[in-house]
């Protein structure tokens, strides 16, 4: 093994050349795409073990033998048309007539869609909606989701945030397979109303299957809401990238070890629309991405945070001029522009320190805002956070990166990848524990951590301790390079948990662990 630094020092000959015996050709369906469960060659087999999960299953979109992609190759960004209205998302329709219980159904299938015209590009969807359906409940409810995979590949439906039990939670241990159907049900408790969403989970394919746009958005919402009356608009951020036919390519080495950025960056399934906003607004945004990190900012008008991952604040925060918002994350803001009219949403240069790659600072635009409103007093208490007391018990995790010998064992936690069979820690139900999870890596990663939500205690930059600027309930933060967090929270259903980076190809590629929660 060669640690990050010496692998850029002293250049990629040996390891690139070990990292591309790791993407042996996976067999392809018609359209090019990797099948899992079907058997790759024997040349492909004699070459690498290393692409396999544990049932001898080809991992899906590991086909690239690229190290990078060619632009020329890609469909340009004028292809796709931008300034629509605003498209607001859809809703899953609950089918039970019982109050309290929301029943819906959900279905995974390939759609061919158009979005620039002339070419037709085929993506995974659920219910055949780019972004997915979106369902929206109350604390307290019982949720039940009749899922049906009609995809060619196994796959699952993680409740990603939602305090729902591991059962129930689409773990990579249980896949739905092709042509199979499976019903998640769970009760949603008092005091979880959030912003959260739902994507695959399915073992080594994550990636993939979410690239190609198996991902929707949940709102879990309260009865003594104190913003009930405001407006709400829901922005929903994924990125594509097509090639210069249409189609969504495989991932390439670069991506497997960067994590995959298309060059399209869509709001609601859209490329820059207009927004409108008339009245002051509570805004949703999600974060969806494989890996683009977003830092959004908008000339001449400052920012708002009200809520993150978990839900609302105890109060408004002062105005901020950009938010950075990591893969997975969520916040709700509410918009104070110095000036009506004509706005412009950007994405600021965040520089992540990817592998290999030389950072340019482009300023993405995002979508025009039409603002018109007038302001309007935010409550200046929002609600009480819980609290989780003093820990009495401590985890311990490390993210690395280790080049040469392939990337199935690339991307580490606690040195380790990750391995179904393995327990990497237990805890105790209903006891409060913190996490202290560190980067010892030269790249950004985001900690995802299922089932529960984490109060942030401290950050530790060079032996510095420093605090978050408001409490708040997260499932999902981000470690600059060599940079530590400790969380604080309380699992209270027994079973197995995951947590990981969330850059899906790191996570793909066994950056994750697994804990086991115990009566």
């Amino acid at each position: 093994m060669i640690n990050r630094r010496r692998f850029l020092t002293y250049g990629i000959g040996v390891s690139a050349a070990s990292l591309a015996m790791a993407c042996n050709k996976s067999a392809a369906n018609s359209d090019g795409h990797a099948m899992h469960g079907q058997a790759a060659s024997p040349a492909a087999n004699a070459m690498s073990h290393q692409n396999m999960d544990h049932s001898g299953h080809q991992m899906g979109g590991m086909n690239g033998m690229n190290h990078a992609t060619n632009p020329d190759d890609l469909l340009p960004v004028q292809a796709l048309p931008v300034g629509a209205a605003l498209a607001a998302l859809p809703l899953l329709a609950n089918e039970s007539k019982q109050a309290g219980k929301f029943t819906g159904r959900l279905t995974a299938k390939a759609h061919t869609l158009s979005l620039a015209k002339g070419v037709q590009s085929e993506f995974w969807l659920y219910n055949g909606v780019l972004g997915g359906p979106q369902i929206v409940v109350y604390e307290g409810d019982e949720v039940s989701i009749h899922f049906t995979n009609e995809l060619k590949q196994e796959t699952t439906v993680h409740w990603h945030g939602l305090p729902v039990p591991p059962e129930q939670d689409g773990n990579p241990h249980d896949p739905v397979k092709p042509g199979q159907s499976l019903t998640y049900t769970f009760k949603l408790p008092q005091g979880c109303a959030g912003t959260y969403w739902y994507h695959t989970h399915a073992h080594e394919l994550s990636a993939e299957q979410a690239f190609r746009g198996l991902a929707g958005t949940f709102i879990v919402k309260s009865r003594q809401d104190p913003m009930a009356d405001w407006p709400e608009q829901h922005w929903l951020f994924t990125d594509l990238r097509l090639d210069k036919n249409g189609k969504i390519p495989d991932n390439n080495m670069m991506d497997w070890m960067n994590g995959r950025e298309g060059q399209f960056v869509l709001l609601n399934g859209q490329l820059q629309p207009k927004i409108s906003i008339k009245t002051a607004t509570r805004i949703r945004v999600w974060n969806a991405c494989n890996a683009r990190y977003l830092k959004l900012h908008i000339p001449d008008c400052d920012i708002i945070v009200i809520g993150t991952d978990g839900g609302l604040l105890e109060r408004p925060q002062a105005p901020v001029s950009e938010l950075l918002i990591v893969p997975a994350e969520r916040y709700e803001i509410v918009l104070k522009p110095r000036k009506t009219g004509m706005l412009s949403l950007q994405n600021l240069p965040y520089n992540r320190e990817k592998m290999m790659e030389k950072f340019h600072p482009v300023t993405t635009p995002l979508a025009q805002i039409v603002y018109t409103a007038s302001d309007k007093a935010l409550p200046k208490h929002l609600r009480s956070l819980p609290s989780f007391g003093k820990a009495t018990a401590e985890h311990t995790v490390g993210f690395s990166e280790e080049m040469g010998a392939g990337l199935k064992q690339m991307f580490k936690v606690n040195g380790k990848t990750f391995d179904m069979q393995r327990i990497d820690a237990t805890s105790k139900l209903g006891a409060t524990e913190d996490w202290l999870v560190s980067n010892a890596s030269h790249m950004d990663h985001p900690f995802h951590l299922h089932g529960t939500q984490f109060e942030i205690i401290e950050f530790i930059d060079s032996a510095e301790s420093s605090k978050p600027a408001y409490r708040s309930l997260k499932d999902t933060v981000n470690l600059k390079p060599y940079q530590s967090v400790r969380v604080r929270c309380r699992q209270d259903f027994a079973g197995l948990r995951m947590f990981h980076c969330h850059i899906l190809e790191h996570e793909s590629l066994g950056m994750m662990g697994q804990v086991m929660v115990k009566a």
